[in-house]
């Protein structure tokens, strides 16, 4: 059997408990994404002043329900500081370990595109088996090869625009409130982001702002000043950012 299920993530499942609640109403009016289109979304939720908690995916489930596919460690507390928001709302709120996330690095298998970023292949759900084997290995090298960044280890407490999030397609600016939208929205009107995390070399990484460290693939999460970074050696899909920021600069 192909190994391709991601243990590090699980689903938390959000379900009406009434005919006349709306889950994807009360996620809309949380989460950095517009959760009313087309899913998967990847999405976030955040502090008051837009920094990150947590950062997930967010899929249809049928019947009302919406499913998150989250980081495994904190899905329990995902699921408090969600309940936090619900308040007399008739909304079950609960992970569900007998679901799986799967991915594949490459698209053709029937699961989904990665919504940030099609490089990063496809990911589906399915029920969770005893036979499922472990792709967390082969998750990670690719992502941070791609110098995609992910998780509480590595988004942590940083504005959700300088963790790449409107370029990975993790916010939307058009969809209303949500918590931290106001300075993510001056943010983005401004176009004043100041810093981003990028993935380097680990042996290049400055200690004072790295986030995280990936010694079994020689690669670090940096926290860098914009004009720290050097676009020729940026992924692709950041490399746009980076020149209008120079742009901005010299005007």
């Amino acid at each position: 059997m192909t190994a391709t299920r991601l243990f590090a993530r699980t689903i938390v499942r959000l379900s009406p408990e009434s005919e006349d609640e709306d889950v994807t109403g009360f996620l809309q009016g949380l989460v950095t994404n517009d959760v009313a289109g087309t899913l998967p979304v990847y999405a976030a939720l955040l502090t008051p002043q837009g920094k990150t908690l947590f950062d997930f995916i967010v899929w249809p489930a049928g019947n009302g329900e919406m499913l998150v596919d989250c980081e495994a460690a904190l899905a329990d507390d995902l699921v408090k500081r969600l309940s936090l928001y619900r308040l007399r709302r008739k909304i079950a709120i609960a992970r569900d370990d007998s679901l799986a996330v799967h991915w594949a690095g490459h698209m053709g298998d029937g699961g989904a595109r990665d919504p940030r970023l099609s490089a990063l292949g496809e990911r589906w759900l399915a029920p969770a088996t005893n036979e499922d084997r472990s792709a967390d290995h082969a998750w990670c090298k690719h992502r941070l090869s791609l110098g995609v960044p992910e998780g509480r280890d590595e988004l942590g407490d940083i504005l959700w625009l300088e963790t790449n999030a409107a370029e990975l397609n993790g916010v939307s600016f058009g969809k209303g409130c949500y918590i931290g939208q106001e300075n993510t929205a001056r943010m983005n009107w401004r176009q004043k982001i100041n810093r981003r995390l990028v993935v380097v070399p680990l042996d290049r990484s400055d200690d004072k702002r790295r986030k995280a460290a990936h010694e079994d693939f020689g690669l670090a999460v940096d926290h860098l000043r914009v004009e720290d970074i050097d676009p020729a050696t940026s992924p692709e899909w950041m490399r746009e950012a980076l020149t209008a920021a120079d742009r901005s600069e010299a005007d």
